[in-house]
Order: C-alpha cells, then structure tokens, then sequence
C-alpha cells in the first residue's frame, strides 16, 4: 500500500487557551485536529496530575496532521498563541494512506 509523507503537530496548552488556539489553527487553513485530555505529566516544575487540582483547569493536547509544505504557516499561528503562554510543541515525521485528506 503506498503511503504520503506528512507532519505530525502535537501542541500541549492549557485547557483555558484550548480555543484561542484552535481558533488560530482554523485562520492558518488547518483542516483538521485533535483534542485530548492530559491526564498528568511531569515537567520543569515537576510531576503534576489533573486529580484534585484546584483553581486549574487542566491541559489539553491539540494534534494535526499536515502536508509539509503547510508546517510554516501552522507553526507560526501556533507560536503566537503559546509564546506567552504554557505550552510545548512538537513536530514528527508520519507516514499517511489518504493524502487528500490531509
């Protein structure tokens, strides 16, 4: 079966900028994404879990796949949202069967 390369985009924010930060996804022209709750993690202050916090509303992680050509314009709508905010970014290789979806 052939397959299409791709980038994977797997962007962790806080659940508060969940929607400013797809809103920015939707202007860049992404198609399509994922949401996905964080369940916990550890990080530059430590391990954390969403059980029992208080005053916090949690994380997300919003995940894309993209044509590669498109990363540019992606990555940049995105940083505007995270630069000021918590917020990781990563950006994988993948391998795709429908391309025109994509």
């Amino acid at each position: 079966m052939e397959t299409h390369k791709a980038k994977r985009v797997a962007i962790i924010i806080e659940e508060p900028m969940e929607r400013r930060l797809t809103a920015a996804l939707d202007g860049a022209g992404v198609q399509g994404y994922s949401i996905l709750p964080v369940l916990g993690g550890s990080g530059r202050s430590g391990g954390w879990t969403a059980d029992g916090q208080l005053g916090r509303s949690g994380m997300r992680q919003v995940v894309c796949i993209i044509r590669p050509e498109r990363l540019d314009d992606l990555l940049t709508a995105a940083f505007k949202v995270v630069d000021r905010h918590m917020g990781v970014v990563t950006v994988s290789d993948c391998d795709v069967l429908r391309a025109e979806r994509f």
